[in-house]
């Protein structure tokens, strides 16, 4: 184990990420008070124009099942302040998976809460937005330094669960822990609250509230009421709102045995005025963000389940895209594909990672993402990405969903998975 003197010169003259592969799981305090000494924040900024909301930000609480959520007072009116997402589905259980498909498009078979790690030839957001210069930043609630790798940080007065890594996207990627700069752009609310002052918020931002105020170790009467609180104020910041899209949404619902819809709505200066204080019934899925980053910024897909995934109604009406309709009477969405990170008996037969699609059209509509391409070329691609709804015929995961859509010149299409 490291020292602590030795991380400190570590982190003075050589990357964040080399500093910390000794002890990543658990640093002692020690190690953890020394880079909070040493660390500091990276915060950039961009401008980049898009078509439908100039920023994004992803707010997600944790394991409510739809009703639930739709009967808290406090969140049902900040929803009648934006627009209400009827249809919104998360991916699959536990936590882990959803928050690591927000961030790649898949879940790499990942069914359970481990310290899983994904290698760097697997491409994220963080590669999309790179096209065009497009800040980007977590804030994690808690968090003792930017960029910290720890499987959690608990309240060091109370012990309570604060931060924990399962619930942070960009962390389980090599591409972004293996990065210096990208992994400093993992930050807590402190600086948050520092960005907003100094008007250098990113263009697009996931917040993580910690295990009390996002309703996992508390409910959603807590969850609701922090929420309130939180957004209440920030929506009455010009900065903050201004042609900003906010979505506050759930990882997962919370019982496992019915269908994984989750109580979503956004709100700010972005939610185009016709549309506030209605609902929207289009079927979206997490994937179904990515897909709308992509389209809004012109951005290539990662070539994942963001390919086929629907875009938000208003932004596919802009770009001329047709979204699906899905038949959603037996789509459950509460099982994980086979694949590398699964824990269960399926990682026995599917080893290796998913191959994404190299070539093809995706929703967005602005091809597939040039590093994707070049990495996974000649390839076939392990699922059918261009579905709007995630699936494996191996496992028998989602199969029999049925969709359709009536395309502009009256020629109708359909589909089930199988």
């Amino acid at each position: 184990m490291l020292t602590r003197q030795s991380l400190v010169a570590l982190l003075g003259g050589l990357s964040l990420a080399a500093a910390q592969t000794s002890s990543e799981q658990n640093p002692s305090l020690e190690e953890i008070q020394a880079a909070q000494a040493t660390v500091l924040p990276h915060s950039p900024v961009s401008n980049v124009k898009g078509l439908a909301f100039n920023r994004f930000v992803n707010i997600w609480l944790e394991n409510t099942d739809y009703e639930s959520a739709a009967n808290d007072p406090h969140l049902s009116k900040l929803a009648e302040k934006g627009l209400l997402l009827t249809n919104y589905w998360a991916i699959t259980h536990p936590s882990e998976p959803n928050y690591c498909a927000s961030a790649g498009g898949d879940t790499f078979g990942m069914d359970n809460d481990n310290f899983n790690q994904v290698p760097a030839n697997v491409s994220t957001i963080a590669d999309m937005f790179d096209v065009k210069n497009i800040a980007w930043g977590e804030y994690q609630e808690h968090l003792p330094y930017p960029g910290y790798q720890g499987k959690n940080y608990s309240n060091q007065e109370t012990g309570a669960n604060d931060y924990v890594r399962k619930h942070n996207p960009m962390v389980f990627y090599d591409s972004v822990t293996k990065d210096a700069t990208r992994l400093r752009q993992i930050k807590n609310f402190t600086t948050f609250y520092d960005d907003l002052k100094h008007e250098r918020l990113p263009q697009y931002s996931f917040i993580t509230p910690n295990m009390t105020n996002d309703a996992h170790d508390t409910n959603i009467t807590f969850a609701g009421s922090w929420t309130w609180r939180f957004l209440s104020e920030l929506l009455e910041d010009e900065y903050f709102t201004k042609d900003t899209l906010i979505l506050l949404t759930f990882d997962e619902n919370d019982t496992y045995e019915i269908g994984n819809k989750i109580y979503s709505f956004f709100v700010g200066g972005a939610v185009p005025e016709n549309l506030r204080g209605k609902q929207d019934d289009t079927f979206y899925t997490h994937y179904s963000i990515i897909a709308s980053l992509s389209a809004n910024w012109g951005l290539p897909s990662l070539g994942r389940w963001d390919c086929g995934a629907n875009l938000l109604s208003w932004l596919a009406e802009k770009t001329g895209y047709v979204n699906w309709e899905v038949e959603t009477g037996n789509l459950f969405q509460n099982e994980t594909h086979p694949g590398p990170l699964s824990a269960g008996e399926y990682n026995t037969f599917s080893p290796e990672w998913p191959v994404p699609l190299t070539k093809g059209s995706c929703s967005a509509g602005h091809g597939i993402l040039p590093v994707v391409q070049q990495t996974w070329k000649n390839l076939t691609a392990t699922f059918n990405y261009t579905s709007p709804i995630p699936y494996d015929s191996v496992s028998g995961n989602n199969v029999g969903v049925k969709y359709s859509r009536t395309l502009k010149n009256g020629k109708t299409e359909s589909g089930t998975t199988e």
